[in-house]
């Protein structure tokens, strides 16, 4: 044999064993699991999906392919991916995230879509009713939107002494913004607080964001909840650093990554309840007769080094009531 045939053979060996085994794969029922957000930034809560589908029955590679889609922030990306997935025809959509489910929603009727949000899925639009969905959607709901007053109160619980408070929203996410600014004003006026609304939904705004903090004088910043913002976790955090604004969002990581406070919903929990709902689905229930769920354990957060370094002193009582303290 020559040796270019030889080289030729060998090539041809190394394409055809991973096609057939992909194509033996793609025998199973396939999940087009799709996020707003990077596979990094959301590594614990894809894991904890996949928990909660084999707690259903249901373990990727074995009796089930999960496809794993990341539109890193790219919310223009969502149509054609939807477009991919339906013209695939998954089995089963899960849309982990308010952006995904809205353009799950807006592109298919038909095949079965299990949402993870942290909003009204009536107001959105998603479903009709909580008990009885109907159609082809349904979810898990997780509470972070309707605690983001709560926000405000921890931060100003921290430092008493602020009376101007910002709000950072992305006009891009007009559906959360919008119930998130009304949350906010209530809050705000119920606490006698002077609060601004800043806008960012690209990462050259975050420079005039800062510099408006400080034109404000303002002595707190709370992080409305956004995959935009999450996927800049550590960059968020290192800014508020940076010009020593003590800080609040809702992802643990923002806290992990130096930011000073997270106060939110488990989100992994409610990716755990999502993946049970897909695997329930597989098994051939309707999405229309599961009722919403809802994930209901909030946690805080704080950063010790990053309060020493802003000159601030966590009162007990709120130490006390963290789930967890980075030092």
């Amino acid at each position: 044999m020559r040796r270019r045939d030889f080289i030729k053979g060998i090539a041809g060996s190394t394409v055809v064993w991973p096609l057939a085994a992909r194509a033996q794969q793609l025998a199973l029922p396939v999940v087009g699991f799709v996020s707003i957000a990077s596979a990094k930034d959301y590594a614990p809560q894809s894991s904890a999906f996949l928990k909660g589908l084999s707690e259903a029955g249901y373990v990727d590679g074995r009796n089930v392919v999960v496809e794993f889609h990341w539109a890193e922030g790219r919310i223009d990306q969502l149509p054609a991916m939807m477009t991919d997935l339906l013209h695939r025809q998954v089995a089963v959509i899960a849309a982990t995230s308010t952006e995904v489910a809205i353009a799950a929603k807006a592109a298919n009727t038909t095949i079965p879509i299990i949402f993870e949000t942290a909003s009204d899925p009536i107001h959105l639009g998603l479903v009709a009713h909580l008990n009885r969905p109907g159609g082809n959607v349904t979810g898990i709901t997780s509470v972070n939107v309707e605690i983001s007053p709560k926000r405000l109160q921890l931060l100003h619980e921290l430092v008493p002494t602020a009376n101007v408070i910002a709000l950072l929203v992305n006009p891009a996410n007009p559906r959360v913004t919008e119930t998130n600014i009304k949350l906010f004003q209530t809050a705000a006026r119920d606490l006698g607080l002077e609060l601004h609304i800043l806008n960012a939904s690209t990462e050259r705004d975050f420079d005039e964001v800062f510099a408006k903090l400080i034109q404000l004088r303002a002595g707190g910043l709370v992080i409305g909840p956004d995959s935009f913002f999450t996927g800049r976790n550590e960059q968020l955090a290192a800014l508020t650093v940076r010009h020593a604004v003590p800080a609040i969002y809702h992802s643990r990581s923002f806290a992990a990554a130096g930011g000073l406070l997270s106060y939110g919903g488990d989100t992994a929990d409610a990716y755990r309840l999502a993946g049970t709902y897909v695997g329930r689905v597989l098994k051939g229930e309707r999405p229309a007769d599961l009722p919403v769920q809802q994930a209901t354990k909030v946690e805080l957060y704080i950063n010790l080094k990053t309060a020493r370094a802003l000159g601030l002193t966590i009162p007990n009582t709120l130490l006390g009531r963290a789930n967890e303290v980075f030092e």
